[in-house]
């Protein structure tokens, strides 16, 4: 059963039936708004990339798994590759999260999405992230990326260490602009 998150609305992650989660998939999918011209309608190639921000308890930025680096210095965040247009069905891009092998230091991790070319969010529609239990393929939450505008960048979601021991995800759905997660820190830290 999938939860459908609205901004600033948090979800507690333990499995159904009891347990924990173990590994989890943030899914990030969108399509290019068709571009209307005189010979009809045309596409485009969009290129939004996922970013998974690791954060330690006092906020200190850990590690970050991005295009550039697809795999965290512990292993226990994969990046599955970059798309550089949005074609196709489903996740375009996933950021995949073993927790039980994730560094005891993270106490959260922050989802972002920027468009490296600069392309803005009017620019795309269709465009949500998703949050999979990957032993499962079970989606657990879901939130629509709304806010379409000039901003060319989006800072999604988290999911935090709630303290017994599991995994709570928030929806954050707060607008940005960077082409890099880089770019995108100084708004992150008010999420944390």
């Amino acid at each position: 059963m999938t939860v459908s998150l609205q901004k600033g609305q948090r979800v507690s992650l333990a499995k159904r039936g009891g347990g924990s989660l173990s590994v989890v998939r943030m899914g990030l999918g969108w399509d290019a708004v068709k571009k209307r011209g005189l010979f009809g309608s045309r596409s485009q190639s969009i290129d939004l990339d996922a970013s998974a921000l690791l954060f330690d308890a006092s906020g200190a930025l850990v590690d970050a798994v991005w295009f550039s680096q697809l795999l965290s210095k512990d292993g226990s965040v994969r990046h599955t590759g970059d798309n550089l247009t949005g074609a196709g069905e489903g996740d375009d891009e996933s950021v995949v999260v073993d927790l039980g092998r994730l560094s005891p230091g993270v106490a959260q991790i922050v989802f972002t999405v920027n468009s490296f070319t600069g392309q803005d969010f009017s620019q795309i529609e269709n465009a949500f992230c998703r949050l999979v239990d990957e032993t499962t393929d079970e989606e657990l939450a879901r939130y629509e990326l709304s806010g379409s505008g000039k901003h060319n960048a989006q800072i999604m979601a988290k999911v935090s260490r709630d303290g017994q021991g599991g995994w709570s995800m928030t929806a954050i759905g707060a607008i940005a602009s960077g082409r890099t997660f880089q770019d995108l820190l100084p708004a992150t830290a008010a999420h944390l």
